[in-house]
């Protein structure tokens, strides 16, 4: 066999194949072997019909066009490898000659890596938020915990803001009530936002036993998005009492014997919180800078079907389980289909980019994936994605992408990479070690690269393989 490569682009190369013909004798005999298997032919038995009666009943180009539609992926894949082309999506394959007993020759158009410099990426320098926890911030954690410790009781008074009303809805549309408009005994919190637009000014101001309707948009349901009559009777009034901020309220809520203790471990783990936020703001600047130090050239075939994914992946899994459609998210973001295709489209350029340019620092650099890092990524993951780590491993291996997992583990190294080589200071103009953090700057990186390649949370998802 025979190979030339002609470069049509930085991303496109056409590869053009001479096979002798002795070089089919496999594939002959399979393409007779499969027709003998497929064939009657009255004074043969099935499976013994010799090569000349195939040829003479069938036709000799029915076996030779069998003979090379299996021959075909194995010398392309001989021709990429003698090439040594790093190849993406398949080839456009045209047969330009094929003579019986002589020759067979084709082309193969197909989309390359393209070749990435990368310059020295030490000298970026980003700025991140400091690391600081106010009494502000630690007053809202312990708040927030005390609020899960609040307790209620009935009142007999009229409902106000924060309390807990039980209430029956009835919602009407053009005067009709809706089948799936009736709901009893339903309990709300005045004030959280969770139900219905105007239901609060609605219930503030009623006692148990008290009613009063409204106007509202309907969230859900059979008649989701229309004006709708809903009536709303309050049958119970409970008013939600909190704690006092005591040292009684710290052994309730934690392990800690006194107040202060209590306040003093919420300013740690806010602290350890802001530190998390700081590395995912690095490595988010760190990359972004990156992306604009190195020339990337994209096949537009990967980016168009990159683009289809996603949006496939949005519309038919992301927006399906909450019950939308394109339209609708697109009238809560407040959002044309245009603006939504070109962010799309960004979005998956950084993607590609991303993925090309951190596949090179992997190379570069000779990063290796451990199967304990592969298993610390497959288990956060898991986690994201509300799987067990044995269910997402299961998906993992059925939908054959433990190597993308790999991928994102060797990326996400390279990242940290590149983090850990650039300067960061907080906007104290302090300087930022990240080094103390390895694991967290390359679990943050994971995570990084992950989101920037648009990768789904469940494995179930095919994505083009870049």
């Amino acid at each position: 066999m025979k190979s030339a490569v002609e470069t049509l682009n930085p991303t496109r190369v056409r590869l053009t194949v001479e096979v002798p013909f002795e070089e089919l004798k496999a594939s002959l005999d399979a393409a007779y072997k499969k027709i003998n298997q497929q064939v009657t032919v009255k004074g043969f038995r099935r499976g013994k019909i010799p090569a000349r009666v195939i040829d003479q009943r069938f036709g000799r180009g029915a076996v030779l066009e069998e003979a090379v539609n299996d021959a075909l992926p194995k010398f392309y894949t001989e021709a990429v490898n003698e090439g040594e082309l790093n190849v993406l999506g398949q080839p456009d394959v045209d047969i330009t000659e094929l003579k019986d007993g002589e020759l067979l020759a084709f082309t193969a158009e197909v989309d390359i890596r393209p070749t990435l410099e990368i310059p020295d990426y030490s000298g970026i320098e980003v700025e991140v938020d400091a690391v600081e926890v106010s009494d502000e911030d630690i007053d809202k954690s312990v708040e927030q915990l005390r609020e899960r410790f609040a307790s209620t009781s009935p009142v007999e008074r009229a409902a106000q803001d924060g309390d807990v009303v039980t209430i029956d809805l009835e919602a009407k549309v053009d005067g009709k009530v809706l089948e799936d408009g009736v709901a009893h005994g339903v309990s709300y919190t005045i004030g959280s936002g969770e139900l219905l637009e105007g239901i609060d000014d609605a219930v503030k101001g009623l006692e148990a036993g008290g009613s009063a309707s409204f106007t509202s948009e309907l969230k859900g349901g059979s008649a989701e998005g229309e004006e709708a009559e809903v009536t709303v009777k309050v049958s119970e009034v409970k008013a939600r009492e909190l704690p006092a901020l005591d040292d009684d309220f710290a052994q309730l809520a934690s392990e800690f014997d006194t107040l202060e203790e209590l306040r003093a471990d919420s300013a740690k783990r806010l602290a350890q919180m802001k530190k998390y936020d700081q590395a995912t703001q690095a490595q988010e600047k760190v990359l972004d800078a990156l992306l604009e130090l190195v020339e990337v050239p994209i096949p537009e075939k990967l980016l168009a079907d990159e683009v289809e994914t996603r949006k496939h992946n949005l519309v038919n899994h992301q927006l399906g389980q909450m019950g939308l459609d394109l339209a609708k998210y697109l009238e809560i973001q407040g959002k044309t289909e245009e603006e939504f295709d070109a962010e799309t489209k960004a979005q998956a350029e950084k993607g590609i980019k991303t993925q090309f340019i951190l596949d090179e620092l992997v190379n570069k650099e000779k990063l290796n994936v451990s199967q304990e890092e592969l298993t610390e990524h497959l288990m956060r993951r898991a986690q994201s994605s509300g799987m067990s780590p044995d269910q997402f491993a299961q998906a993992v291996v059925e939908g054959g992408q433990v190597p993308m997992l790999v991928g994102e583990v060797a990326r996400g190294k390279a990242l940290a990479v590149v983090v850990e080589a650039a300067t960061v200071k907080d906007t104290n103009g302090e300087a930022v070690d990240l080094d103390e953090e390895d694991e967290t700057v390359e679990a943050v990186a994971e995570e990084g690269v992950a989101t920037a390649e648009g990768a789904d949370e469940t494995p179930a998802e095919e994505k083009p393989e870049a």
